[in-house]
């Protein structure tokens, strides 16, 4: 008989802020409520403050008590305790489309989690591309832009060949049956003919933002 309890085999990494400027993240999706339950009290002992990603609504209700603890979004399905602390920098998050939201809320939250301001811009997609002029002012004074977008993912493209600042296109799986799930804008965006695009994966707002943030601090002096 397997008399392996998978709940309690947890192991937060404590010394990530040391190695990568920002610290352990809870990945909510795969874990029972459990373990959920262990490794954000464990991130609240030792920390004091923990960010759940990729968590939805029932098994944010699975937490049970530990639920009046944390600032849930069921949008960007994150779940925060956050330690005050002055805010650096700002990062546009801005959107192609209205679909494309959760992606960026996730993106969002993440940088707020980080001690990183941000603006969102969303619905700005190159279908109706005069939105995007009307923003330029606030993309160009931003010290980072987050593209979120689905479809043929080009927006990365027009926004990067308009402005100077770092750009990182997050691919999001919304589209008809030929965007693959996301795969044909990663492919679009990865083929950008307009340089220094960074890009993540599919529908990865929390790693768009982590970028962004370690940019900004690294604009701003931070330290570890």
């Amino acid at each position: 008989m397997d008399d392996r309890n998978f709940e309690t085999i947890q192991t937060p990494d404590f010394d990530r802020r040391r190695r990568r400027l920002f610290g352990e993240t809870v990945y909510g999706e795969g874990k029972g409520a459990g373990a959920l339950k262990t490794c954000i009290e464990t991130m609240l002992e030792r920390e004091g403050e923990v960010l759940v990603t990729r968590l939805d609504e029932e098994k944010f209700n699975d937490l049970g008590k530990l639920r009046e603890r944390l600032d849930y979004d069921a949008t960007s399905r994150t779940a925060v305790v956050k330690k005050k602390a002055p805010s650096l920098g700002t990062v546009a998050v801005v959107t192609a489309g209205t679909s494309d939201i959760p992606v960026a809320e996730e993106c969002a939250r993440t940088l707020e989690y980080f001690h990183v301001n941000f603006k969102r811009i969303y619905d700005i997609g190159v279908a109706g591309i005069h939105r995007l002029f009307s923003k330029l002012d606030d993309l160009r004074e931003a010290d980072v832009i987050v593209v979120c977008a689905g479809m043929d993912g080009a927006l990365a493209s027009v926004v990067a060949g308009l402005v100077e600042n770092p750009v990182i296109g997050v691919p999001t799986s919304i589209g008809y049956g030929a965007a693959f799930q996301g795969v044909a804008p990663l492919l679009g965006m990865l083929n950008s003919c307009a340089e220094g695009v960074t890009v993540v994966n599919i529908d990865n707002g929390y790693g768009a933002a982590y970028a962004a943030a370690q940019i900004v601090a690294t604009l701003y002096g931070k330290s570890k």
